[in-house]
């Protein structure tokens, strides 16, 4: 019998939840990642995977999971659960190092709780690709260490952030989502254009707003990368929450 795996998916508020149907390994798990990935690249609150209905065929297979949890650790920084296991599934979970960095839990119902519960203070905002966007994007930052008490973060986060956007009006030119999130002991600075084009780092005039391309964000960032995110991509990078 050949591999099969149906991904079916709820997008709950707060909580997306994925239940997958079928059989997993090495070659299905690509299909279940790509969904994964992609219920990620929507930014829910936290992400519950249902493995009730899940037969594991290949133990190696379960590493899926762990790759999915890394993925949104960077961005879009979304808790992720796993949850109702049968015996089969959860043994190679427990060998594996998905349950060292996904918690597993035994109802669906508990998996959202516990998921919910997870989900980390964000700010959002909707910017034109316009040179005002790079100090909306300082405001921003402003504006999210002040609530949450970061008064050492603003400095190094507003230049990091400028330097995102900045990037995508220069080299985008696509409206964008901009996202500051607090998960400590980390801050992580993200933005999402339109454009799947990658990123280029110092390109851009010394002397244009947020110019000094993306070098001044891999000086300043403890992280940083892109992944695809719809019909677009995420540039996002991780600096110190103090």
């Amino acid at each position: 019998m050949g591999s099969r795996i149906i991904c079916e998916v709820h997008d709950g508020a707060p909580v997306t939840v994925v239940r997958l149907v079928g059989t997993l390994d090495m070659i299905t798990m690509r299909r279940a990642y790509d969904v994964l990935a992609g219920c990620l690249a929507r930014q829910p609150d936290a992400l519950v995977v249902d493995l009730a209905e899940l037969t594991v065929r290949d133990h190696l297979a379960v590493s899926v999971f762990a790759a999915v949890a890394r993925r949104a650790a960077g961005w879009p920084v979304v808790p992720l659960v796993l949850c109702a296991p049968r015996p089969e599934a959860a043994a190679p979970l427990a060998g594996s190092t998905a349950c060292r960095v996904v918690p597993v839990r035994d109802t669906c119902d508990e998996a959202t709780r516990v998921a919910g519960a997870s989900a980390v203070p964000r700010l959002r905002v909707r910017l034109e690709p316009v040179s005002a966007a790079c100090r909306r994007a300082r405001e921003l930052v402003a504006d999210a260490c002040a609530r949450w008490n970061l008064p050492e973060a603003v400095g190094p986060a507003s230049v990091v952030l400028s330097e995102l956007v900045g990037n995508v009006v220069r080299h985008a030119g696509t409206p964008m989502q901009v996202t500051v999130t607090l998960r400590r002991p980390w801050l992580h600075l993200a933005v999402v254009d339109g454009s799947h084009a990658g990123v280029r780092p110092g390109e851009a005039g010394q002397r244009d707003e947020g110019g000094r391309g993306l070098l001044l964000v891999r000086e300043l960032a403890e992280r940083w990368g892109s992944a695809p995110a719809g019909d677009g991509k995420a540039v996002w990078a991780t600096l110190p929450a103090n």
